[in-house]
């Protein structure tokens, strides 16, 4: 019986080229798509690496001999991710798009596109499994698992995606590539965002949001300089904020940020007391697992490539309450509060609120 078609979500990287060979060497009727989701026109900062990663999916399908095409969803992404992005900035928080862009996007836009163009499933070269139920599961190379990144999409989604390479370690998926003669197979991984990459942030912010300078004080309420704008700087940062040799002679870290009264506040040591916090509040909570019952017992992670964290767990209205069982070192608000039992992902949500 002849399989049915997938479209493989292609950006130009190993992973993803690893993915469209597998599926091929397994019979399915294979397409490549890239995805377009930001015009390089809107700002002047750096170069957006779209058009070099377009010309590699080309030379991998080519490789591979499967069709290929590209789908622009540049206002799509403009409207639900980087509004939000630009908003996040405002509140004071610190946003993490490639979350959004999951829900939003990839496995909705993106995902309804090759739906109606006629493909059965979604394929990604994301580093996560999926149980016989459904559930989403960590990637088997942990220190490349993304579920993380996929805790806010819609569960029913994922009945119609695959995670090719979720077995794999990324060793093997390089090996893989190189064998098959695939010209990405050395290819560096991406980091960041696109609309991003490797510009200067600073830079890239200011085009959209004023920058409005500070003070930036002790948490006793010493003057200890100035901080270029609330939205630069997230807690626990360390580098960028220009006050060195000052008091004890430790690195000074971004302790708290007054969006109120316009003032970064700064502590010395890696280790202040202020930057560790005992529980936290997520707004809503995007449930991938039958929601909890009362308290349990879970693992967390507040950011990625953390290791899980032991914490107890209860609901709170659309969203959760998490009490950690250590005290967590800068929890931030507007990141993602993702839950654990095991290898199965029960879901996430946007950190709120954090509690000292």
């Amino acid at each position: 019986m002849e399989k049915p078609r997938v479209a493989v979500g292609m950006s130009g990287g190993v992973d993803s080229a690893v993915s469209a060979l597998l599926l091929k060497e397994q019979g399915y009727d294979v397409v490549g798509i890239f995805m377009k989701n930001w015009d390089e026109t809107r700002d002047d900062t750096g170069e957006c690496t779209a058009a070099e990663d377009y010309d590699d999916v080309r030379a991998v399908c080519r490789r591979l001999d499967i069709p290929y095409y590209t789908v622009n969803f540049t206002e799509q992404y403009w409207q639900r991710v980087f509004s939000y992005f630009l908003a996040e900035y405002r509140r004071g928080r610190t946003p993490n798009p490639d979350v959004l862009c999951n829900r939003e996007i990839k496995f909705a836009a993106f995902l309804d596109h090759c739906l109606a163009t006629g493909a059965q499933k979604l394929a990604t070269g994301h580093y996560c499994r999926l149980s016989e139920e459904g559930l989403l599961l960590k990637g088997a190379d942990p220190a490349k698992d993304q579920s993380y990144f996929l805790c806010m999409v819609p569960r029913e989604r994922f009945a119609r995606v695959l995670f090719p390479i979720g077995h794999l370690q990324k060793s093997e998926v390089r090996r893989l590539a190189q064998e098959a003669g695939l010209p990405v197979a050395g290819k560096k991984d991406s980091t960041g965002i696109c609309f991003i990459g490797e510009r200067k942030f600073r830079a890239f912010l200011r085009q959209y949001l004023p920058a409005q300078p500070g003070p930036m004080r002790t948490l006793s309420g010493e003057l200890i300089g100035q901080h270029h704008g609330l939205m630069y700087y997230t807690l626990g940062q360390r580098r960028g904020l220009d006050i060195g040799g000052r008091g004890t002679g430790e690195r000074w870290f971004v302790v708290k940020k007054d969006l109120d009264n316009n003032t970064l506040y700064v502590e010395q040591g890696a280790d202040s007391p202020a930057l560790y916090s005992a529980a936290l509040t997520t707004e809503d909570f995007n449930w991938l697992a039958p929601p909890i019952k009362g308290e349990r017992e879970l693992c967390a992670r507040f950011r990625y490539r953390q290791s899980d964290q032991q914490v107890l767990v209860r609901r709170q209205g659309a969203g959760v309450h998490i009490e950690f069982a250590r005290r967590q070192r800068a929890v931030t608000p507007g990141q993602y509060a993702v839950l654990y039992e095991g290898d199965v992902c029960l879901g996430g949500g946007v950190i709120g609120s954090v509690i000292f």
